[in-house]
């Protein structure tokens, strides 16, 4: 074009050129070489601990979890390009690292190892993490299985019912030998219709209904389903005993709810609601009314000559540790008893890495979680956006609930650690939530790449 009175051209404008995104799976691939690193570390300078040579299986042990940690790599790689570049190393830290705590505790208990069979349930969940990433394309694609995913849930949360109870609770299902914990499926199931349902009903859930003081009560038409779900899996696992997945799916339906409303009033409703459950249980289950008066009074049966309980030999654990721990290895956790490789797998941390380990590990939880928020928050559409929040919350909840019942926070739950604890259904379900937020950073940063100007 031309400019007036001097007869100059100008150029029109330039469209912004377009930036691509950064797939980062370079960074990716250094931290899970680190992570790898750091396992094998903690492998040898435990062998080196207890026998004072490096373990004979080091080499295997670090080559297995190359493997596998590789293989997860390049799912992501290939399917996923543009997710999260931290997920993926923290799972693979957070396994590492529960291998070798569960190794260390088998030293102690030659005739119950489990490192060898938590080794082999890793392998599955890496490889159920590897093809959710590479089948599942579109994570929106889940939302048409909304009613399959809940009647799977339920399923799978009322067969334990005809199986034994395991130290009170029947929460297993145990055929020739072989034993595995529906609940912890379930949970994943349960988070998918929750976000499913209120991703399609949230307009009717935040503005139709009566208004009680500050908070809007949505029609029964629109809630009633939902609430009854929800009683029906908190009822069944009431009946089997297994109050901490019960604490879990009543936190994570009143923080999907309030993400779904964006009403502050359904935490308020929600705490309420909780102590008054936690009150009445107490009262009227013999089993939980012992585990509070153990939470009230840790040192009771020291007192009674009877010596100390499991919560006060953990207690033990964490004061032994100190700021910088005994060193792996180098800890007296064991005396903790059966559950040291699973409830109390925290203690045995907490006293040989001490407070700066066992606050390195929380860090990686948190960041975990914060990850999971983030892709949530970058989601355009609803039902992701929900899916996962409500992921990220899993691993939140569980990790409060362990960690404030083996510290005295609150009263034990009897649940596995992610990643950290011994339990096959337990590993292989936190990799299949890796997997999933994997899917859904993947599709938030793919929506915006290319639509950035410089």
């Amino acid at each position: 074009m031309t400019k007036a009175g001097t007869g100059t051209a100008v150029a029109a404008d330039a469209p912004a050129p377009e930036v691509r995104l950064p797939r980062r799976r370079g960074i990716e691939l250094t931290l899970i070489v680190v992570a790898v690193l750091l396992s094998v570390y903690g492998y040898c300078v435990t062998g080196l601990a207890r026998t004072g040579a490096v373990p004979p299986g080091a080499v295997g042990y670090g080559a297995g979890l190359g493997v596998l940690a590789l293989l997860a790599h390049l799912a992501v790689r290939l399917r996923a390009p543009y997710a999260d570049p931290l997920l993926l190393p923290i799972g693979v830290l957070l396994n590492g690292l529960g291998l070798v705590l569960i190794y260390r505790l088998d030293l102690e208990t030659p005739g119950d190892r489990a490192a060898p069979a938590q080794l082999v349930w890793s392998a599955l969940g890496v490889t159920l993490f590897a093809y959710v990433v590479a089948a599942l394309r579109d994570h929106r694609v889940l939302q048409r299985y909304a009613y399959v995913c809940v009647a799977a849930a339920l399923i799978l949360l009322t067969l334990p019912i005809f199986f034994p109870a395991v130290n009170g609770a029947r929460i297993w299902i145990r055929i020739a030998g072989f034993s595995i914990q529906p609940g912890e499926f379930a949970k994943v199931l349960l988070a998918v219709f929750f976000a499913a349902y209120l991703a399609a009903n949230r307009n009717a859930l935040a503005y139709a209904g009566r208004r009680v003081w500050r908070l809007q009560i949505p029609t029964g038409r629109v809630l009633g389903p939902i609430v009854a779900i929800w009683l029906v899996s908190v009822g069944v696992l009431i009946l089997e005993r297994d109050l901490g997945t019960s604490l879990l799916f009543f936190g994570l339906f009143v923080v999907m709810l309030y993400v779904a409303t964006g009403r502050t009033g359904w935490i308020a409703v929600g705490l309420l609601l909780a102590t008054l459950g936690a009150v009445a249980v107490g009262r009227t289950e013999p089993h939980v009314a012992a585990r509070i008066q153990d939470w009230l009074h840790p040192f009771a049966s020291i007192e009674a000559g009877q010596g100390p309980n499991q919560l006060a030999q953990s207690l033990f654990a964490f004061a032994a540790g100190g700021v910088l721990g005994t060193g792996l290895g180098l800890g007296n956790s064991v005396l903790i008893g059966f559950a040291t490789k699973s409830d109390f797998i925290l203690a045995t941390a907490g006293e040989e890495l001490g407070l700066a380990g066992l606050s390195a590990i929380f860090l990686l939880y948190g960041l975990l979680v914060e990850r999971g928020y983030r892709a949530g928050l970058a989601q355009r559409d609803p039902f992701g956006r929900l899916l996962a929040v409500g992921l990220a919350s899993i691993v939140a909840l569980q990790v409060f609930v362990i960690a404030g019942g083996v510290t005295g926070l609150i009263p034990l739950t009897g649940m596995a650690m992610p990643f950290l604890a011994q339990g096959g259904s337990s590993v292989v379900t936190n990799w299949a939530i890796v997997a999933l937020l994997i899917r859904v950073s993947h599709s938030a940063r793919r929506e915006y790449d290319g639509q950035v100007a410089s």
